[in-house]
């Protein structure tokens, strides 16, 4: 009797009936990332903050060859919205399997492009095109709990956090003060932001329910009144470039706003639901990168007379964190498909599958590391650079804990409106 054959699958584990643009994608993403990426990201780690970021580092090297490859948003955004959507996890996981600190930089890179792309102004995407951007979302004293949207989330009475970061609207300018914190991704030398900040339109930053009032505005960083805080030393995702940018009485024409009043609270939710999104496809790669590494040590470690991997019990434990990172690449692309396709998506179910990618990709990573054993825990193998990685991502666009308490005030809702009762 002849065995059964090995499943069928690709690079990204166990998929099947991806079109030949599709593959096509996969493989050249795949090759960048293992030739580029990975030897880059593993130069910057062991580089200190104050050198790994200066012009002629590794760090632009990468976004240089980045740009080369030809799938940044316009590309994308050229498919049609399902389309586009399983296009973006194949290419993000791919790019988070390379490394995930640079995955992140080329997306929050492209976060103003796709702002002034949208906005369909020539003046802005002439101000982004070729040039390194960030996503100024977070402050000093107003992190996860900006990300609140609903005045019933917070506690009885109070109004929402107006944060540290301002913009006041005077006729035809834009006046901005105060700082981002030191958390912006490619912050401290991006050459143009996306800023999410609250704003005074002329009558307060609060709406009458205690909601803040924001504003979404491309700002090019070479302005008169803006500095910047030197890069963070952190215990993981050491490439990527993190710090502050202070804005002092920076004037910016009232054009160059995005999102105003009106229209600022849907694209505050759907930036950050693409960014959510964009983590748990990262999350996705860097958990199979890690199982792979394990995958390969244990069928060349030998132990007590057999390779680690012929030994029921690791057989046991590489199963069930394979079948976790086959679980986070499905929520990762259900999220995805759902917030490209869906007729009301929702920034709270995005945020859970950021949560639940992050949580679960820890797991795996930790899992990983143990089957090293004591090597796991040296420079000489490359999973300790990605446990700091993950640990990382538990609280970077979000606190998971946080996250996960909107996504349950989400479903408390829904619930009294209906759902769920039969």
């Amino acid at each position: 009797m002849v065995g059964l054959a090995l499943a069928h699958t690709e690079l990204s584990g166990f998929d099947a009936g991806f079109s030949a643009e599709e593959l096509s994608a996969q493989g050249g993403v795949t090759r960048f990332a293992a030739e580029v990426m990975r030897p880059i990201g593993r130069e910057l780690d062991r580089m200190t903050p104050d050198t790994a970021y200066q012009k002629g580092s590794p760090f632009w090297d990468f976004h240089r060859a980045f740009a080369s490859l030809g799938i940044g948003s316009d590309a994308i955004g050229a498919l049609d919205a399902r389309a586009a959507a399983r296009m973006e996890a194949i290419v993000i996981s791919e790019l988070g399997w390379g490394d995930a600190g640079l995955a992140v930089s080329a997306g929050a890179g492209e976060m103003p492009m796709r702002a002034a792309l949208a906005s369909g102004e020539r003046e802005l995407v002439e101000m982004c095109t070729g040039k390194l951007g960030c996503w100024a979302a977070t402050q000093p004293d107003r992190g996860s709990d900006g990300l609140m949207l609903y005045a019933d989330e917070r506690h009885p009475g109070a109004k929402g956090n107006v944060g540290n970061l301002r913009a006041k609207f005077a006729g035809d300018e834009i006046v901005i003060n105060g700082q981002s914190s030191a958390w912006v991704s490619n912050g401290c030398i991006a050459e143009v932001a996306l800023l999410d900040i609250a704003a005074d339109y002329g009558d307060g930053f609060h709406d009458e329910v205690g909601n803040v009032h924001g504003c979404n505005i491309v700002v090019p960083l070479d302005l008169p009144g803006i500095a910047r805080g030197k890069p963070l030393a952190k215990i993981g995702k050491r490439a990527l470039p993190q710090g502050e940018i202070y804005f002092d009485g920076v004037r910016v024409p009232r054009r160059w706003a995005v999102a105003t009043r009106d229209d600022y609270p849907i694209k505050h939710a759907m930036a950050w639901a693409h960014a959510g999104t964009a983590m748990s496809h990262i999350a996705a790669g860097l958990a199979r990168a890690a199982f792979e590494l394990a995958l390969s040590y244990t069928n060349q470690r030998r132990q007590g007379g057999a390779l680690l991997a012929d030994l029921q019990l690791t057989q046991f434990r590489l199963g069930t964190i394979g079948a976790k990172v086959e679980a986070i690449k499905a929520m990762a692309r259900h999220v995805a498909d759902y917030t490209s396709t869906s007729p009301q998506p929702h920034p709270y179910f995005t945020a859970a599958g950021k949560a639940f990618c992050n949580a679960e990709m820890l797991t795996v990573v930790n899992e990983a590391l143990q089957l090293f054993g004591g090597l796991g825990l040296t420079q000489e193998y490359p999973i300790e650079k990605l446990l700091r990685d993950a640990r990382a991502m538990q609280i970077e666009d979000g606190e998971n804990n946080l996250l996960l308490m909107h996504f349950g005030f989400l479903m408390t809702r829904l619930n009294r409106e209906g759902w769920g009762r039969k």
